[in-house]
């Protein structure tokens, strides 16, 4: 059985692959609608914006599963899995005060995250295809800065989430296609 959550053992690079194919397949459906949507704070728009990280801890999950059973480390998803899970809840909260608290909640996410998501990339780059993966975390990094700063300023406007979003979406995508060529080589 090769899944990302199996019962039989997956490689690593396997079960990253099929994760990063539903993590772009996600953010590029998440992109769009988010941008269609982003004009106002309206209850459709929240629950993207609540879904997002939380969807991000389902896909850790799935990750420290395959990462486990092959012997890779794991503690960097687990901080993940607590920042993403704790985004969530701050949206929530967020989206009652306005779309410049939820672009700080959000900023504040992709500064941290970026930063575990560079670690774990650096840490895994023996498999291949995670230089994508680093290169998003430093991205991620500078625009949840970008977006901390634009909550400040007037008319803050969350069309920028979702060209963030797919970004993230391409560099898994690109991770994905990489991982495919090592696990040939």
């Amino acid at each position: 059985m090769d899944t990302l959550v199996g019962t039989a053992p997956t490689s690593v690079p396997a079960a990253l692959r099929k994760l990063y194919f539903l993590r772009f397949a996600f953010a590029a459906v998440w992109a769009a609608l988010l941008f269609v949507t982003a004009g106002e704070l309206g209850p459709l728009t929240v629950v993207l914006l609540v879904v997002y990280p939380l969807f991000d801890v389902a896909c850790a999950i799935a990750d420290i599963r395959s990462a486990r059973v092959n012997d890779q480390p794991v503690r960097g998803l687990y901080v993940n899995i607590t920042l993403s899970a704790l985004t969530g809840i701050g949206l929530a909260a967020a989206a009652t005060s306005g779309i410049p608290a939820v672009l700080r909640v959000w900023g504040a996410w992709a500064v941290t995250a970026g930063i575990v998501q560079l670690v774990v990339g650096a840490l895994r780059r023996q498999l291949g295809g995670q230089w994508a993966m680093m290169a998003s975390g430093a991205i991620s990094t500078l625009a949840g800065a970008s977006f901390i700063a634009q909550a400040g300023k007037d008319g803050a406007s969350l069309n920028n989430l979702a060209g963030y979003a797919f970004l993230g979406g391409v560099f898994f995508l690109v991770s994905a296609l990489r991982l495919g060529r090592a696990r040939k080589a």
